[in-house]
Parts: structure tokens; C-alpha cells; sequence
């Protein structure tokens, strides 16, 4: 069972990111903040549920958060920032947006950078540990596939309803066969054997 929070009793929230990963597509975020005493069961890291299960957590954190947001960075911004400083500032955009002031941070993984004098814990498999990062897993995560669906009606030859832009063997042989897109991320390495000489 996971935990509800990391410091009890301030207004904590969590976040987390989705698509950190893909050669194609922005990087989205979220941030959560959960009732006192949150329990959920069926709640846990975006990746150990099926698609079905997320998004039927989806409407249920929605409706049951205190607060809630989701942002992201888009694939320029991650090719003139680069990923890790783009997987924050998404968490950052998000906690922005959020309703409710929080108290405390927690920030599945072990990077971060300071945010409004709040302070912060980062958690390696966070999403896997307090309900509120897993929250966050949840929605960053289908909110980014909703998006890599809707550009694959733009772009169909290259299974973004279907790889969601993770460097699959068909996602990189359309990139061979087709070129890059407008929303593929020009610093990462698109083929096998790119050489990049970029410095992260």
C-alpha cells in the first residue's frame, strides 16, 4: 500500500512526469494534492497499470484531489533546454497552475530545482511509494498519450497511437523511411546510429 504523505500535516503535493524518454512529443507533467488520509488502493505508478486502469484513475483523482494540474514542454524547448531542465520546469508549470498553495514538494526521482521557497523531497520510484506522485504518474502520463494520439492523426505513418513516441523499432524505421516531424526532438538520438555529440 502506498504512503499518503512524505511530512504530515501540511499541504503537500506531488509530482511527476511522463514521456521523458520519446524521441517525439513534449514531455508533460502533473502535480497533485490529495485530501488528509488519502487511500486508494488501486492506485500506483502509471506504468505498472494498464491503460484502461489509468484512465478510470484518471476521473477518480480528478474528482477526489484537492487540487490537480497538468503542463508540459514542448519538443523545442527540450532540444534548447534539454530533457531533465524540461522534466521540471514541466512539474513547475504545473504546480503554477494549481489552485491550492503547497506546503511541501515531493518530485519522484532525484532531481529538482529550488521552486518558490517551497520545500521539496525528491523520491527514486516515488510513484511507486505516496499516492500523490503516483496520482501524478496517472494523469501526466494519460494526458501525454491523449496528445500523442491526437498527433497521430497528423502524422499517421509513425504509430504515435501506438508507441505514444518512444523509440520503438517502427517509430524509428518511419523516421528512416519518412524523415523527422516538427515534433520530433532534434537532439536525441533518432536512429541507432546517429552520432550526437551534445553535452547534457
Amino acid at each position: 500500500m502506498l504512503k499518503s504523505f512524505h511530512t504530515i500535516d501540511v499541504i503537500e503535493a506531488g509530482c511527476d512526469e511522463a514521456g521523458r524518454g520519446c524521441l517525439a512529443g513534449p514531455v508533460f507533467a502533473a502535480a497533485v494534492i490529495l485530501p488528509a488520509d488519502y487511500q486508494n488502493d488501486l492506485l500506483n505508478d502509471s506504468k505498472q497499470l494498464s491503460a484502461a486502469k489509468r484512465y478510470a484513475l484518471r476521473d477518480v483523482i480528478q474528482r477526489d484531489a484537492l487540487a490537480w494540474a497538468v503542463a508540459e514542454c514542448s519538443p523545442q524547448e527540450i532540444d534548447k533546454l534539454n530533457i531533465l531542465r524540461c522534466s521540471i520546469l514541466a512539474m513547475q508549470r504545473a504546480l503554477d497552475q494549481l489552485t491550492v498553495r503547497p506546503q511541501h514538494i515531493i518530485v519522484d526521482g532525484n532531481r529538482w530545482s529550488p521552486y518558490k521557497q517551497i520545500p521539496a523531497n525528491t523520491i527514486v520510484k516515488g510513484d511507486a511509494t505516496y499516492l500523490s506522485i503516483a496520482a501524478a504518474s496517472v494523469l501526466a502520463k494519460t494526458y501525454r498519450d491523449d496528445r500523442m494520439k491526437a498527433l497521430a492523426q497528423e502524422y499517421p505513418q509513425y504509430g504515435w497511437d501506438r508507441n505514444f513516441g518512444y523509440p520503438s523499432k517502427a517509430h524509428r524505421e518511419a523516421i528512416r523511411q519518412f524523415g523527422t516531424t516538427p515534433y520530433h526532438r532534434m537532439t536525441f538520438r533518432l536512429l541507432p546510429e546517429q552520432q550526437l555529440t551534445l553535452d547534457f
